[in-house]
């Protein structure tokens, strides 16, 4: 893994090059991607059965679209009961910490009896798309359904792509039975996604997508963002470690590999004061390379979007962090706590050596799905925030407007719009 001094330009040039990753930068597969909308939108369910047959080899119909709870038994039957355990568990820690988010509607009255307020509420249907085949996690179903559940959103439905044999990964639908899924249908790609976004005979419209998924359905969902609320469109996974003399090269080696493993696009940095640190978990990286099962796709991963970067200081590394902006940052320094307070932009945060970046994937109960290529400066993971919605509440009295029409009067007349001043006016025109 390259070890290289920090500096301005490279870091730009690290900015750049990360961000071609994009889903944004790859206009080739946009005209497929909005066909397919554009025939699901069209053909509905007649369009959904052939693209399945297409990509996925499986003869879908009305019939079979749908997960049975025949399957659901049968996927339990798959798993040992340990792994079920670790599933219950991770969905109960998950759901503890989501439910600390949750929002109360407000109201406020004021002496003159106008009442002001907040009336939060959870959208009415949520859409979870789940990968399947080799890319299936069942814990990005928890991420996902958990907190819908926890908002209090009363139907969700997930789209999963069967096999060739029309089944659905194992654990998948076990993660989907835990979490609180309703239905679960039998459709993946780009097509699930116009599916949930328009409708169709057998797949309902939904309010809000959410899920991870290749690059069809990452621009699918940007696509159909307007028809439907969605959660983000996900980059590939990114890590950055902050680490100062007493970070501990064994184990900033192992995280940094955890999300190289991904694919060949995840991004894994590590910025340190340290030259020594640095030399010594880049030798700590060669020697996992020899026995890691993913080791191909790691070496390319880091040729592509792997540095060791050496700074001059703590705040120059922490300027670096807040540009780059990760998706997960594991800060490994002397007192973790008081370097955290000084970073402004990062998906999530594990402070100390313990605080492995797995933890968060899978079981600590903080959401996984997180902002992306930079977007940390701007975007948050997802949370109960997500699948509700705010309506504000006026209720003014004849009082309340009294002591106040001239104002919104004068301000409407200013603006040029006398019919609105004119709506106020006339609660007051025999005085």
């Amino acid at each position: 893994m390259r070890i290289v001094k920090l500096t301005d330009e490279l870091r730009e040039s690290i900015l750049e090059n990360m961000l071609k990753r994009s889903p944004g930068q790859y206009p080739e597969y946009e005209k497929t991607v909005n066909e397919i909308l554009a025939n699901v939108r069209e053909n509905g369910d007649k369009a959904l059965f052939e693209y399945t047959k297409k990509f996925d080899g499986f003869d879908l119909n009305a019939e079979n679209i749908l997960v049975t709870e025949a399957e659901i038994k049968e996927a339990y039957e798959a798993l040992s009961d340990e792994y079920i355990a670790v599933i219950r568990e991770a969905a109960e820690n998950i759901r503890a910490f989501h439910v600390k988010q949750l929002r109360n509607s407000w109201f406020e009255t004021k002496e003159d009896g106008s009442i002001l307020g907040m009336r939060v509420s959870p959208i009415s249907r949520a859409g979870v798309y789940v990968p399947g085949g080799k890319a299936a996690y069942p814990s990005s179903v928890l991420m996902n359904v958990i907190p819908a559940k926890v908002a209090g959103v009363k139907d969700i439905v997930m789209t999963t792509p069967p096999g060739k044999d029309g089944k659905v990964n194992a654990g998948t639908l076990v993660a989907a039975d835990i979490a609180g899924v309703d239905r679960i249908y039998k459709v993946g790609g780009a097509q699930a996604i116009a599916a949930m976004a328009y409708g169709t005979a057998s797949v309902p419209k939904t309010d809000k997508i959410s899920g991870p998924g290749n690059i069809f359905v990452a621009l699918a969902k940007k696509a159909v963002y307007g028809f439907v609320s969605i959660d983000s469109i996900a980059g590939p996974s990114e890590v950055m470690a902050l680490c100062d003399e007493t970070a501990n090269p064994h184990y900033v080696a192992a995280d940094l590999l955890s999300q190289a493993e991904h694919d060949e696009l995840a991004s894994a940095i590590m910025v340190t004061t340290s030259m020594e640190i640095a030399e010594q978990t880049a030798k700590e990286i060669d020697g996992y390379l020899l026995k890691l099962e993913r080791a191909e796709i790691i070496r390319k991963s880091l040729d592509n979007y792997g540095y060791i970067l050496v700074a001059d200081t703590m705040d120059q590394a922490i300027e670096t962090v807040n540009e780059i902006a990760p998706e997960h940052l594991e800060i490994l320094t002397k007192n973790p706590w008081e370097t955290m307070t000084k970073v402004k932009n990062a998906g999530a945060m594990f402070l100390g050596e313990y605080s492995s970046e797995p933890l968060g994937d899978y079981f600590a109960g903080p959401n996984h799905i997180l902002p992306t290529n930079g977007t940390a400066k701007f975007f948050s993971p997802v949370s109960v925030d997500d699948f509700i919605k705010k309506s504000s509440i006026i209720a003014y009295s004849r009082e309340g407007l009294a002591a106040v029409h001239k104002q919104v009067e004068l301000f409407a007349k200013e603006e040029g719009l006398t019919a609105h001043a004119n709506s106020v006016a006339v609660r007051f025109e025999n005085e």
